[in-house]
């Protein structure tokens, strides 16, 4: 709709500030001449919209220019009620209890514009109009199950670090399973899904680093500051190829009705077909590294690679040894006395 797309023109002219003709028409599908019709009914309205010639030309909102009104909806602000809750729940963080107290205070004021009439219930705060909901619509919580202990307080360390700018010294435990003394400044703390990371500038390989939070041990904080370098941006962490050096093949794997709901976790349905039996067998383009080898591991005999051939047989050889750790399990153990 018109209106929804010149509110949303409005606020990331308020945001960012210069925006061309082109990256408007372009993250709103519409043409150019639609995005100037818009800037004209926005200049119509009173908002003190200008616009600059030239390549580096665009418009943006006048400098000093603020709406003092709530632009977020209740269950828009309840939403950032939801979001700040689930971070809470992951860390051990008085700034973001204060900041939950923050957002509930306003989200207590947005209800009041609607009267008295507006009873939802979000969370622990009313925000919605007559209503028997009693439950918020989306629950986040970024605490993950079996979390190691102690992670927590390696997060608070690491965040007081980056706000002091204090090097911080680890032993890291890195890809061929070896722990190495670290020293780092750390930039940015990372949560993709429920695994901790953090953008660091590793001092013993002079570049950017990004490491695993629970492959982190003995974990300090000095008393040498530092001066931030410049680093990569980086708002979320996408996969790299260059972290594994498998090239991508079509892999067609089996597996067996057990397996099922397990699989639903790992794979689309869409790669899933389900035969007459009740087993499956799932069909994708992946590289066949060491994640791959223990994943398939991980299903036990539920599981059976029929292609590559090659990888049905390294799976093979890695059961196999898996095999022979058992053959004498009754000598084995005794070799470790309780």
């Amino acid at each position: 709709m018109k209106i929804d797309r010149l509110l949303a023109i409005t606020v990331l002219l308020l945001n960012r500030g210069r925006w061309s003709a082109s990256e408007l028409a372009e993250r709103f599908e519409v043409s150019a001449k639609t995005i100037y019709r818009d800037m004209d009914a926005l200049c119509r309205a009173g908002l003190p919209i200008v616009a600059h010639q030239g390549i580096a030309g665009g418009f943006e909102m006048m400098e000093q220019y603020t709406i003092d009104r709530y632009w977020l909806t209740a269950e828009e602000m309840g939403s950032l009620v939801t979001a700040v809750k689930g971070m809470s729940r992951a860390l051990d963080d008085r700034e973001l209890d204060m900041l939950l107290e923050k957002v509930k205070a306003l989200l207590h004021k947005v209800k009041q514009g609607y009267g008295k009439g507006y009873a939802y219930e979000h969370g622990d705060v009313k925000i919605g109009p007559g209503s028997d909901r009693s439950r918020p619509p989306v629950v986040m919580d970024f605490q993950p199950w079996g979390q190691r202990e102690g992670l927590k307080a390696t997060v608070s360390l690491l965040k007081k670090a980056i706000q002091e700018k204090r090097v911080v010294s680890m032993r890291y435990i890195d890809s061929s399973g070896t722990a190495e003394c670290r020293t780092m400044e750390p930039m940015s703390l990372i949560l993709k899904g429920n695994v901790w990371y953090v953008q660091a500038y590793c001092l013993e390989r002079e570049d950017a680093r990004v490491f695993r939070l629970s492959r982190m041990q003995d974990v300090t904080l000095t008393n040498r500051n530092f001066e931030p370098r410049p680093m990569p941006l980086m708002e979320r962490m996408d996969w790299e190829d260059a972290w594994s050096d498998a090239p991508e093949q079509e892999v067609v794997l089996w597996f067996g009705p057990k397996a099922r709901r397990r699989a639903a976790d790992v794979f689309p349905a869409e790669q899933m077909e389900l035969l007459e039996d009740g087993s499956f067998r799932v069909r994708l383009i992946h590289k066949v590294d060491e994640w791959f080898y223990g994943m398939v591991l991980s299903f036990g005999d539920q599981v059976i690679v029929e292609h590559p051939e090659e990888a049905a047989q390294e799976v093979r050889r890695r059961a196999e040894n898996m095999l022979k750790r058992y053959s004498n399990l009754d000598r084995q153990l005794s070799k470790f006395p309780l």
